[in-house]
């Protein structure tokens, strides 16, 4: 192990955060597979490459249990509980199907008119803005998925707010003993929550999810459902708001683009697809750790629990994958991206990510033909970390004259 670089990811300091891509671009020159050191705190293998990539998310070798990691891992789970995402077959398996028996298409599709209305009521409030200014995170990204998932679960307004605070600090580079601290309020909250739903349930998933029982007799244990809801809160808004930023900050930065979608609506759900493959929400996703020696273009990674994190953002942008990788063309093949994972995790909740970005980005493009980048984009603070990619604001502004 001594004689492999380390390459340090932190070193590069807000460069890499705010644009990662040529970066992972150079170490794809070099080959598949890095040991790099990165913000959360760590070490860890990064898989660069599309074939690389598509092939790592497959590899059953590679556990999502942070029982698997190895014994002097630093990191300790955010999780409240075990869910799909931190687990493998069969677990997996069994936790996914009795959550898919809710969270059905049908479902989804019933969620569009309220996801309308609310995108109505986020835009109605950005329009009386007395200066026609806004941070777009604040006045829609943010509020349209955490409200949308929140009454898909059944979780009360009020609560919004603190929810948005723990989850920013599980999901940040804060020091561990206030990240865990984060988790704790998360899992009490939720614990509470889970209470009221046996006590008197609600046409609510997170209800459902207390009642749902499988063919043979299999339901949710109370750990596993505060696991469960604790993932679809965090995974089900903070990856929409990263989509939404990120799309509208790809429109606003390619002008020609913006024109072509404005000229011809029926592009969006191409131009949906574009933005995930051009700047996902998720740059990599959550840890996997080897359960024995895994070989990856020539490297053998050592078993024993060693971390490897798939580098999503850079398989979007392999040039053997997407021609022209770092031109953002709303036109482009959708088809093949990674964005939303690859294998037996990928995203759940991927059909309503991609109603809730159609919906707001039509809205929001219809109501402010004059909509307009309100700093320099490279003067945008980003979300630290390798999990969620996306600016922490996105000063816009819509007046004519400006």
């Amino acid at each position: 192990m001594g004689d492999v670089e380390v390459i340090d990811l932190v070193a590069m300091g807000d460069d890499f955060v705010r644009d990662p891509y040529p970066v992972y671009a150079a170490l794809r020159e070099r080959g598949p597979v890095h040991r790099v050191r990165i913000p959360e705190g760590a070490e860890a293998w990064l898989v660069v490459g599309y074939e690389a990539g598509r092939a790592a998310l497959m590899d059953p070798r590679l556990s999502k249990r942070w029982d698997n990691a190895a014994p002097s891992f630093p990191i300790s789970s955010p999780a409240a509980g075990p869910h799909m995402l931190n687990q493998d077959p069969p677990d997996h398996g069994r936790l996914r199907k009795l959550v898919v028996r809710e969270f059905t298409p049908r479902r989804i599709e019933q969620l569009a008119p309220r996801v309308q209305q609310i995108t109505d009521e986020l835009l109605d409030a950005m329009l009386a803005a007395p200066d026609s200014r806004t941070d777009l995170v604040d006045a829609l990204s943010f509020p349209l998925p955490i409200s949308v998932i929140c009454e898909l679960l059944g979780v009360p307004m009020l609560d919004r707010a603190a929810f948005r605070d723990w989850t920013n600090t599980v999901l940040s580079n804060a020091a561990p003993e206030v990240r865990q601290e984060a988790t704790r309020e998360t899992a009490a909250y939720l614990a509470e929550l889970i209470k009221s739903k046996r006590d008197a349930p609600g046409q609510d998933l997170m209800s459902d999810l207390v009642r749902t029982t499988d063919e043979d007799g299999d339901r949710l244990s109370h750990e596993e459902l505060l696991g469960t809801a604790w993932l679809l809160l965090v995974a089900g808004h903070e990856t929409t708001v990263n989509l939404i930023s990120n799309g509208v900050l790809a429109l606003l930065t390619h002008p020609e683009q913006l024109a072509a979608l404005r000229e011809d609506m029926t592009l969006m759900p191409n131009a949906v697809e574009e933005m995930l493959r051009y700047d996902g929400p998720v740059e990599t996703p959550t840890f996997r750790f080897t359960t024995e020696p895994v070989e990856i273009g020539g490297t053998v990674v050592p078993g024993g629990g060693h971390m490897v994190l798939v580098a999503l953002a850079d398989a979007n942008h392999d040039p053997a994958r997407f021609p022209d990788p770092d031109a953002f063309d709303i036109r482009r093949p959708a088809g093949g991206h990674v964005a939303f994972g690859h294998g037996i995790h990928y995203c759940l909740g991927a059909p309503l990510a991609r109603l809730e970005a159609r919906i707001a980005l039509t809205s929001l493009l219809t109501r402010f033909p004059h909509l307009a980048l309100d700093a320099h984009p490279a003067a945008l603070s980003w979300r630290e970390g390798m999990l969620i990619r996306g600016p922490r604001s996105l000063p816009v502004r819509w007046g004519i004259s400006q």
